[in-house]
């Protein structure tokens, strides 16, 4: 990795997230990616792309970029105060993104709200729910793993772990399919505004659920643990709780379908060996999931950060507004990062494991994103222990942000 990039053909030329070359193996456009230095323009998306591990940790804990996504020089103009809706209020007023020192108070009181305690109480409000998932399923031939179990469980463990009153799912519902569209950067004006009045609604929702909450508290959910953190803590406030609730939304949506699908996928294309392993509790699976994730880079994009004001960056002047990707999965099949970085290996040893962020930008939602995982992947292989992947499944090209599939068929042999 020698050769100097202005010897190079462009960039944009080589490297293409939404290319069918790149759904199908993303591993040489990231390795030719980061092979061009620590700090890459790409054109198409009018951003910077910071390649290197070690860069992208330190600014994760020193934060020297902007997260708010309205100092994005192509996002709308952030409205004034006095015409903030509730999804100012939260993304702005009381957001985990942009205010540092209010997100490391929310990070620091909180902290009781992802304890094992409550992540193991959780667990045995979802854990019923996903049983009754595959008893729905019975025992076919072959079904579609994706559109029978992968599709239902975002919203399962979202409603569940928040203690969403069953009244309110059909209306909860939409938001938690489109939340994360409302900073996406590369989606149309529009849908990013469809988005926007989606969470407005879920938000008028979830204010009704907290009166009713404050009136009849319950214990073993996190909207409950949020309420008591609230009355024990000044300048926690009532739109805290929203913001971090519609944070696990963000995290636990897509991501979370994305992180079913691959799971699966992974544990059944490479040595069956693994999967024992892999499931032996939860926190072999957490380790797990960090070397699924990295073997297979089902990421397009990455975080993004926008420089605050016109600054020298890594050896670059960048102008205010201008977007920043910081991208951790191209070091995953890099040979300087992983020994055999093509052998899937569930007892790798990730130090650090910076699969869910680092630092102050780590995400609180991990232990629970994970125990989920945990839940309906086991349940997969207790029902199916002869499940195979029924052919190679096709890549799905309009997801906007991560490699997925179509379909995902499998084959159970339980007959």
């Amino acid at each position: 990795m020698t050769e100097v990039a202005e010897n190079l053909p462009p960039i944009e030329t080589i490297y293409n997230p939404n290319s069918r070359e790149y759904m199908e193996n993303p591993v040489p456009q990231c390795l030719e990616l980061a092979r061009r230095g620590r700090l890459v323009w790409y054109e198409p998306w009018q951003a910077w792309i910071m390649t290197r591990m070690d860069d992208i940790m330190a600014c994760w804990k020193t934060e020297p970029l902007s997260s708010d996504f309205y100092d994005w020089e192509y996002a709308p103009k952030r409205p004034p105060e006095e015409e903030w809706s509730n999804f100012e209020r939260a993304l702005i007023g009381h957001s985990l993104l942009a205010d540092h020192d209010h997100h490391r108070l929310v990070r620091r009181v909180t902290a009781p709200a992802f304890s094992r305690n409550v992540v193991d109480k959780i667990q045995a409000r979802i854990e019923p729910e996903i049983k009754k998932l595959f008893d729905e399923l019975g025992s076919p031939d072959e079904f579609d793993y994706r559109e029978k179990i992968a599709f239902h469980i975002p919203f399962i463990s979202i409603t569940r772990m928040v203690g969403i009153p069953e009244k309110y799912w059909p209306e909860i519902k939409q938001v938690i399919v489109t939340f994360t569209e409302t900073w996406n950067p590369t989606i149309s004006d529009e849908q990013r505004e469809s988005a926007r009045q989606d969470s407005n609604r879920a938000i008028t929702i979830l204010k009704k659920i907290i009166d009713e909450r404050r009136n009849a508290p319950q214990q073993d959910d996190f909207l409950s643990t949020l309420l008591r953190i609230e009355a024990e803590n000044e300048g926690f406030e009532e739109g805290d709780i929203i913001t971090l609730i519609l944070a696990l939304i963000g995290a636990g949506a897509d991501t979370t379908l994305v992180a079913q699908q691959w799971s699966v996928y992974a544990l059944l294309k490479n040595d069956r060996s693994q999967i024992a392993k892999a499931l032996a509790t939860p926190d072999s699976f957490s380790n797990a999931f960090s070397e699924i994730s990295r073997w297979g880079i089902s990421s397009k994009m990455g975080f993004a950060r926008y420089a605050p004001q016109d600054m020298e960056f890594m050896g670059e002047q960048l102008r205010k507004g201008v977007m920043v990707l910081m991208m951790p999965h191209l070091k995953d099949h890099n040979p300087d990062y992983f020994e055999n970085p093509e052998k899937f290996d569930v007892e790798r040893v990730f130090e650090p494991d910076a699969t869910f962020g680092y630092g102050p930008r780590f995400c609180i939602g991990a232990a629970l994103a994970k125990r989920q995982l945990y839940l309906s992947v086991s349940e997969l292989f207790k029902r199916f222990p002869n499940v195979e992947l029924a052919k190679e499944p096709e890549r799905d090209e309009s997801d906007h942000n991560a490699v997925v599939f179509k379909r995902l068929l499998l084959k159970t042999n339980c007959r």
